[in-house]
């Protein structure tokens, strides 16, 4: 394997439409990134003007992914990550996290959108002694993804496999629920699975907001049940504390009492 690899055969880019809202742009802005258009901010613009606490989610799924990585390579070892639904590139993305504990870390970043593509340079950036690859596929073809990441990655090694915020863009649960195995199976005992989703059954005023955005005509993004997030790591062991509002995941000592908020997950180890 070599290091700061490109991926051979990756799908031809597309052209970025500036006319829709795009889910991944919209949650840079709300990041606090500059990776979008104004067709981006005035959709998340009018969704904050529903929902105000979308920003306070998007915010704190990105601390819950910070501290599972932090767990992972400072606690469990790991040293292989694949990521899959990456979105646009902010602060403490996987491999800044990852080769900040262990610089010889290995990440696979997986998305489809053009505008990540764009970027994929600054993705790809690594530490000397490990490695970054971005593959172009969508989440919706595992083999690819897989096929394409084994050029980069050791499956016979524990990796960690991230799906933070993207298996809501699967409409069918049980599909989703299909992606996910197929995707740890090809991953050795000692593997774990990282994922968060926007939840249902936790605030009306939320869900409302959701609703309306998919009726945009933006790619939709359908909330989950906690119980349907949970059979996400069914043949998994949970970690503790389980599936959880991302905030009371292990939350830092030094922060305040954490709020419940519509966005749960959890991290599991492959036995």
């Amino acid at each position: 394997m070599t290091d700061h690899v490109t991926t051979p055969g990756s799908a031809a880019p597309q052209k970025i439409d500036t006319s829709v809202p795009h889910s991944a742009r919209i949650w840079n802005y709300w990041l606090g990134g500059k990776d979008n258009y104004p067709v981006d901010e005035q959709a998340g613009d009018a969704y904050t003007a529903v929902f105000p606490g979308i920003v306070t989610i998007a915010r704190s799924s990105r601390a819950f992914l910070r501290r599972n990585i932090t767990y992972l390579v400072s606690e469990a070892g790991i040293r292989q990550f694949l990521d899959v639904g990456t979105g646009l590139p902010t602060a403490d993305n996987t491999h800044e996290v990852a080769q900040r504990l262990a610089p010889e870390t290995r990440i696979v970043y997986v998305d489809n959108d053009p505008l990540v593509l764009a970027h994929a340079r600054a993705l790809l950036y690594s530490t000397a002694e490990g490695a970054t690859s971005y593959v172009d596929a969508n989440v919706l073809d595992p083999e690819r993804i897989l096929a394409s990441a084994a050029q980069t990655l050791d499956f016979s090694r524990p990796t960690a496999l991230i799906l933070s915020n993207i298996l809501g863009h699967v409409a069918d649960h049980d599909q989703a629920r299909s992606i996910v195995t197929s995707l740890m199976a090809a991953l050795p005992s000692g593997s774990y699975l990282s994922i968060n989703d926007g939840s249902r059954g936790i605030d009306p005023v939320f869900e409302e907001a959701q609703d309306a955005y998919n009726e945009s005509g933006a790619v939709p993004y359908n909330l989950r049940s906690v119980d349907e997030i949970t059979a996400y790591f069914d043949g998994l062991e949970l970690l503790e504390p389980g599936v959880v509002s991302v905030p009371l995941w292990r939350p830092e000592s030094t922060s305040p009492a954490p709020d419940v908020i519509g966005e749960h997950g959890g991290l599991a180890r492959k036995p």
